[in-house]
């Protein structure tokens, strides 16, 4: 089965095609650079791109692989959550190649495409605890097969991802600024009680990540001399190093390895508890942006070894949003025999995606 996916759900506009459940080929285009001067993402700046660039790169993935419109079996879209104008984009675009080609169609999850993601890279074991780590989620699921994921914990205000960018912007560090959180704190001893663990004093899987955030603006307000005068050129970041760059170099990246660290144990503290209520599972799948993070990766890895686990962790690439985890994700489905009609619906961030797909008897 020749699967196409579409991702538009924020500010990456990515196509992919699989073939049985393996990746093709894939087209992505980036806009961080973009919304880096606005701190953050500008939805309908977002939108407009996503229809500027969809054709093209769709045109592109077709000459990559040496495949026709034809031959595509199936559309996958990510359908939500995420922002509604820019998931319209997506959705359209996929409504219109199946009406044109035949094809069947199906809306993912964007969530559950993130934890299906290492999937493209080795065989995943289920039942499976999941954990996805992004700028908008931090959710724990149980994960029964790849299209039966039952949620256990969930983000109650600030997302890890979201904690991440916000401090960076407190520091004058351009979007989205985890990476140059993780790249100031590396080879740096933490200060394990400079900052909260947050909301870990309690018996559930939820997480707030808002009064870290606060905890970490409330320091920087005393210690003003630690952000960058002036925001730094992205290029110059990533070609030197942040710590190269900043004025106050130990000091901040001292501060750097202790908001990882409490952002990472929080993680793990949640984790732990999600393990010791749900025992029968054989693997610990790890996704989303935040994935990437060195700290977090490297305290999941600890975490699985410990409970001999198998760790399900995504390369840096797949973390972040992309096509082709909406393309497996899609073909799962679809090999399950579900499908959707032509009605399919996008849904905003802030409300769960419905399982109001049909299944076809074989």
């Amino acid at each position: 089965m020749f699967v196409l996916g579409v991702e538009t759900s924020c500010d990456e506009t990515g196509v992919a095609l699989v073939r049985d459940g393996r990746l093709v080929a894939e087209a992505l285009a980036s806009q961080t650079d973009i919304h880096a001067v606005f701190g953050g993402v500008v939805p309908e700046i977002a939108s407009r791109e996503h229809q500027r660039m969809l054709p093209p790169l769709f045109a592109d993935l077709l000459a990559k692989s040496g495949a026709s419109a034809g031959d595509i079996d199936a559309v996958a879209v990510a359908r939500g959550p995420g922002l509604l104008g820019s998931l319209l984009v997506g959705l359209s675009f996929a409504k219109g190649l199946c009406l044109a080609t035949g094809a069947d169609l199906i809306g993912v999850d964007h969530l559950h495409a993130h934890l299906l993601a290492p999937g493209l890279e080795a065989e995943m074991r289920f039942p499976a605890l999941g954990l996805l780590v992004s700028g908008g989620h931090t959710h724990i699921y149980r994960i029964d097969s790849p299209t039966e994921f039952k949620l256990l914990g969930r983000t109650l205000d600030d997302a890890a991802g979201e904690a991440f960018d916000k401090v960076a912007k407190l520091l004058n560090l351009p979007y989205p600024g985890g990476r140059y959180l993780d790249d100031l704190s590396q080879g740096v001893t933490p200060d394990t009680a400079l900052f909260p663990l947050a909301y870990v004093h309690n018996h559930n899987l939820d997480f707030s990540f808002s009064g870290l955030k606060t905890a970490v603006a409330e320091y920087l307000g005393k210690h003003p001399h630690l952000a960058f005068t002036a925001m730094p050129d992205t290029s110059a970041l990533l070609r030197e190093g942040a710590r190269a760059l900043c004025p106050h170099p130990e000091e901040l990246a001292r501060v750097a390895a202790s908001f990882n660290y409490a952002v990472a144990e929080t993680l793990r503290l949640k984790v732990e508890r999600a393990l010791e209520r749900e025992r029968d599972v054989v693997s610990l799948v790890v996704a989303g942006g935040v994935a990437a993070n060195s700290h977090v990766r490297a305290a999941m890895t600890r975490v699985a070894a410990a409970h001999g686990l198998a760790a399900c962790l995504p390369r840096p690439a797949l973390c972040t949003d992309n096509a082709a985890m909406v393309a497996r994700a899609g073909y799962l489905a679809l090999a399950a025999g579900y499908r959707h009609g032509l009605d399919l619906e996008s849904v905003p961030r802030g409300r769960a995606v419905p399982r109001d797909w049909t299944r076809v008897t074989q």
